[in-house]
């Protein structure tokens, strides 16, 4: 048990929901249904009963929270008077990164974060294999998909629409589909992770979802490959709309098909637990949200994605 699993509790009695905890607390539900377990556990009682319908608390529960709300603010000043130097922006950040969105993306967030906070230092891990942050000894991942650890903490970032695209240069050769038919006509690139191809695309139109499996001659497992291969005329690529953004906005690579959408992805920055989170990466965190948002509104105004597709900012 551990002493962040106690404020998830309390917000969960507070609420009255595992699920309204978590999105208060900015975490997955899996995640909150952990914290309580491990506290019950550690309890040998249970502080809720909870039905397919609601959650209210057991008796238990009624002797335990008040004391335990208590006890919690006394930690927090208790804290707080030996621990006034970690609010300064400073120290290792230690971040691992899909190879194409670091590259092309965050490289130059990171480098004007550092410009602005002189103090802070970085070790950057560029792959797009998912790390073992124990083995690798990181702080923070920043991943397409939310964590699928409920022991991982994460922070959504943002949604991130997924664009089928070509150049300018292929299209001079080849037709441009209309349809996700038209596709089976074309040479595709196929992205690899983890020994999966990823050799099935779905489309979803208006009133049913298509899926094609193209033909292709080229396949990678760094997404910065597949990048480079469609912008050099290869053939069709689906990509994040983060990874490609400054090749659409110049024109080297074309949005395809918008009556087809490609199911949309979420960005999110992940840590192995949430007792490591430091004031330096709750301001990465929020620096993250605030440049994806400003990025994908310029995709917006110049008509390559929809606003509806873009979450407000908190």
């Amino acid at each position: 048990m551990q002493i962040e699993d106690l404020e998830v509790v309390l917000k969960i009695s507070e609420l009255g929901s595992i699920s309204a905890a978590a999105t208060h607390l900015d975490m997955q539900s899996a995640t909150a249904s952990a914290a309580l377990k491990r506290v019950e556990a550690a309890l040998g009682a249970e502080l809720f009963i909870r039905s397919t319908r609601q959650l209210r608390v057991s008796s238990a529960g009624e002797r335990f929270l008040p004391l335990c709300a208590q006890s919690l603010e006394q930690w927090q000043h208790a804290k707080q008077a030996v621990t006034t130097d970690n609010e300064t922006i400073s120290g290792e950040m230690r971040i691992a990164v899909s190879s194409d969105l670091g590259r092309n993306v965050i490289a130059p967030w990171l480098d004007a974060f550092m410009a602005e906070h002189p103090d802070i230092t970085l070790r950057m891990h560029l792959s797009d294999s998912n790390i073992d942050f124990y083995r690798d000894a990181m702080d923070m991942a920043l991943r397409y998909g939310e964590p699928t650890d409920s022991n991982l903490y994460g922070f959504k970032i943002c949604n991130v629409p997924r664009l089928l695209c070509a150049s300018p240069e292929y299209l001079k050769q080849h037709p441009a589909p209309q349809h996700p038919n038209d596709v089976l006509q074309h040479n595709a690139l196929f992205y690899q992770l983890g020994g999966i191809l990823n050799d099935v695309w779905l489309f979803q139109g208006e009133q049913r979802t298509f899926k094609i499996r193209p033909t292709a001659n080229r396949a990678a497992n760094d997404g910065e490959m597949v990048r480079r291969w469609c912008v050099s005329g290869r053939g069709l690529a689906v990509k994040s709309a983060l990874d490609i953004a400054e090749d659409l906005l110049s024109g080297r690579l074309i949005a395809l098909m918008p009556d087809y959408r490609v199911a949309t992805g979420e960005l999110w920055l992940i840590c192995p637990s949430r007792q490591i989170i430091t004031p330096s990466m709750r301001l990465l965190r929020d620096t993250l949200r605030d440049k994806t948002h400003a990025l994908l509104l310029q995709l917006a105004d110049t008509g390559v994605i929809s606003k509806t597709e873009i979450e407000p900012l908190a």
